[in-house]
């Protein structure tokens, strides 16, 4: 089995954390921001120092692509370098690194390879700075339209996503977007983000697919009225009645199956001062499984939510949601059986957050591998996967494309 360089792997993991670097470690390097051309143009470097083309299209991804033997359809691999604020060295810029760090053992040991490869970096995955989240592959996949998205305002500012794309200098040609014409297969590494290949001492989590969601507004409206002077039996205090609704939504849905996460992470009160009684609470519920029937029965306990909760209005708002993809089943014999021919022990599973990944598969066949992460922590700045676990994921992702190379 073929292997990676783990010095080589972990030298590039240490010198793209500089950008955006935090006084307190971690990084905060949003999309299109000075951090984050900065990785950008480090990356075309050390893509060019390689004798890889380096080429963008219309929305900024970026496409490093080093020659096969033979006039095939390219092999991708890759992911963002973008970061939420306040996070971590090792979310999406990983998939980058760990896939130029292939790139790079290929080229530089002279495997010979069927098909080309590029090394790909999404614009604006993390959706930090300009919403949403996974903007260009959403683009590329007209889950919704260029226009739409260039006018998009940064978050807390005034630049538009259009406006940062021009003065990026990354705008090239539409003809060069992914597609199922110039290339064949899609991987996509990436750390798990979660705890249980910690947990579970586990090296490769072989992703099988990305959940499906579905996400609510909970509205309650009560009426406003004086801290000290109206009585408890009179009130229509809507931060009770949201308590009791998501407690009670807590009890409903905990029952349902024990792969069904919920989450209320988002909530609005006013008119949130200490002296008076609030009449209106908005809350969040993110719900996510891969069993669209499991998800259907979240839906119709949401449905059939009382419509007056201790005197106070009770409604509700699909705020958005997505079904269950599953990830191309030859691409995942190829990351096991990269695995397997490693050593390395494995599982699959599937990831519960969104990546570019769930997008692409809809258009090539599609595969991810995770590394573990340190107590399953992410979206901080102590996110953290070693060295030999940031190198068994590149020797599987090589040893898996070479499969693919084989056998596509």
């Amino acid at each position: 089995m073929l292997t990676t360089d783990k010095n080589r792997m972990d030298e590039k993991i240490k010198a793209f954390s500089k950008f955006g670097a935090l006084e307190g470690g971690g990084i905060t390097r949003l999309s299109l921001s000075e951090p984050a051309l900065q990785a950008r143009a480090e990356f075309k470097r050390r893509a060019e120092d390689l004798g890889m083309t380096v080429e963008s299209d219309d929305i900024g991804n970026i496409y490093a692509t080093y020659a096969g033997a033979e006039d095939l359809p390219r092999i991708v691999m890759g992911s963002h370098l973008d970061s939420v604020r306040s996070g971590g060295n090792y979310d999406g810029i990983y998939g980058v690194l760990s896939s130029l760090e292939v790139a790079e053992t290929v080229i530089r040991d002279g495997i010979k390879l069927r098909h080309p490869i590029t090394v790909m970096v999404w614009t604006n995955e993390e959706g930090a700075r300009f919403e949403p989240a996974m903007m260009s592959s959403g683009i590329v996949m007209k889950k919704w339209t260029k226009e739409s998205m260039l006018k998009v305002k940064e978050t807390g500012g005034t630049v538009t996503f259009g406006e940062a794309l021009e003065a990026s200098g990354w705008i090239g040609d539409e003809s060069n977007r992914l597609n199922d014409k110039d290339y064949c297969a899609y991987f996509e590494p990436h750390i798990e983000q979660g705890p249980v290949l910690e947990n579970e001492k586990l090296d490769i989590g072989v992703v099988q697919g990305v959940v499906g969601m579905i996400n609510y507004d909970i509205i309650l409206e009560g009426v406003s009225s004086h801290a000290g002077t109206t009585p408890q039996q009179y009130r229509k205090d809507a931060l009770r009645a949201a308590a009791k609704v998501i407690l009670d939504l807590w009890d409903k849905l905990g029952s349902l199956d024990k792969d069904l996460v919920f989450t209320t992470g988002e909530i609005t009160c006013r008119p949130n001062v200490h002296t008076v009684v609030p009449n209106y609470v908005k809350f969040s519920l993110d719900s996510r499984h891969k069993d669209p029937d499991v998800i259907k029965r979240v839906v119709d306990i949401v449905k059939s939510l009382p419509s007056e909760v201790y005197g106070c209005k009770l409604s509700y708002e699909e705020h958005w949601g997505r079904s269950t993809i599953n990830f191309n089943e030859q691409l995942l014999g190829f990351v096991e059986n990269a695995a397997k021919g490693l050593g390395y022990s494995f599982k699959r599973m599937y990831s519960g957050a969104g990546h570019d990944a769930q997008y692409v598969s809809e258009l090539l066949p599609s595969a991810m591998i995770f590394i573990p992460t340190k107590d399953g922590l992410s979206h901080t700045v102590v996110e953290y996967s070693s060295p030999e676990e940031t190198q068994r994921g590149a020797n599987v992702l090589l040893n898996a494309l070479v499969e693919a190379d084989k056998s596509l």
